[in-house]
Formats: C-alpha cells, structure tokens, sequence
C-alpha cells in the first residue's frame, strides 16, 4: 500500500489539462516548484511566484499564471 503522503495530487497529476482560468492549491504550487512551503512563500514575496489568491477563505493559485511564470 502507498502511503497518502507519497501520492501525487489531483491537481497536479492533471496539470497540463487544466484550464488557464484554474486555480491550485499550495501543495500543488509546492510540487511544481519543488520546495518547501516556506520557500514557496519566499519566492511570493521576491515575484519569482504568482501571488496567490483568497477564493471562499482559500488560498490558491491561477494555473495560467503559473504556466506563465514556469515559461518564464
């Protein structure tokens, strides 16, 4: 059995088929990166990271910006 902790979510699993207009959540971010929560935070407040957005009190991220700022 896998552990939960070793899946690779939804979300990302699907990247590339999701919609610009999409939006992920921070484990995602976190795994397109490959870093730490924190760093993922640092790089938010140095503009390398899309700023997130609060959507129903959660914080996620547009896909198309992501991609965006993947391409760089």
């Amino acid at each position: 059995m896998i552990p939960k902790s070793s899946t690779i979510p939804l979300a990302l699993a699907n990247f590339d088929q999701l919609p610009d207009v999409a939006n992920v959540r921070e484990p995602t971010v976190c795994l397109l990166y490959a870093c730490s929560r924190a760093t993922v935070w640092r790089r938010v407040k140095k503009g390398q990271i899309p700023p997130p957005r609060k959507f129903d009190g959660t914080t996620v991220w547009n896909v198309g910006e992501l991609r965006q700022a993947l391409n760089g």
